[in-house]
């Protein structure tokens, strides 16, 4: 798993050097060659966010003890991801002064402060996207905790079942355990009460029989 992951580094760091060296290009650029530059980025910043989801599906199946440093450079690339998102979408509103005057021509001068407005009207809207975009990045992650928290309940729940079952089982072995031992006792006390009722008959046996001899012997003498 881990060199799955280390294969994804490599592809995030070639695609990310790439986008950077993009977005510096793309104030220096005007018209069809910057929306297609635009356009590129926007591909390859897609990209990059599949190779970060692939990189977080990597970190969920490598094993507890490691994870926390996979954990670490996930959330690094995601902080530079942030950051060239940030950068790409100011570059898209920005314009170097040699392409502004072009643009502008003859009233460059003039429409100086229209162009400074409207900048900063831009920039406003691009703080305010940020924002929502951080509250629903925010959002997610809360959705995504909630997720796994229910999983791991539903697992406890599963766990909890499984060992009541075992529980029982192990109950029920009790019950038939003691059942036959006590089945086991009355074997063995009806067996004793045999073995006395034996003896005691073989004892009265040897009893009559000594009388008897006695009794012969008694006779024989006084027979004689």
């Amino acid at each position: 798993m881990s060199s799955d992951f280390e294969t994804y580094e490599q592809d995030f760091g070639t695609i990310t050097a790439e986008v950077t060296n993009k977005i510096g290009r793309i104030p220096k650029l005007s018209g069809e060659e910057k929306t297609q530059l635009v356009l590129n980025v926007d591909k390859q910043l897609e990209e990059v966010r599949e190779l970060l989801e692939q990189m977080d599906l990597e970190v969920r199946e490598i094993p507890v003890q490691s994870r926390a440093m996979y954990n670490s450079r996930l959330k690094s690339y995601k902080q530079e991801m942030e950051k060239l998102e940030k950068d790409f979408k100011r570059s898209r509103i920005a314009y170097s002064d040699e392409v502004r005057n072009e643009l502008l021509g003859d009233d460059a001068i003039s429409s100086e402060g229209q162009l400074i407005k409207l900048r900063e009207e831009r920039a406003h809207l691009l703080d305010n996207t940020e924002k929502l975009e951080r509250s629903s990045r925010r959002l997610e992650a809360g959705y995504q905790i909630a997720v796994e928290t229910e999983q791991v309940g539903q697992e406890i729940l599963s766990n909890l079942h499984t060992d009541r079952e075992k529980i029982q089982r192990a109950r029920e072995r009790l019950r038939e355990t003691d059942a036959n031992l006590g089945k086991s006792s009355r074997i063995l006390t009806g067996m004793l009460r045999r073995i006395i009722q034996n003896r005691v008959l073989i004892f009265v046996l040897g009893a009559v029989i000594l009388l008897t001899i006695i009794l012969a012997i008694y006779l024989n003498l006084r027979g004689h």
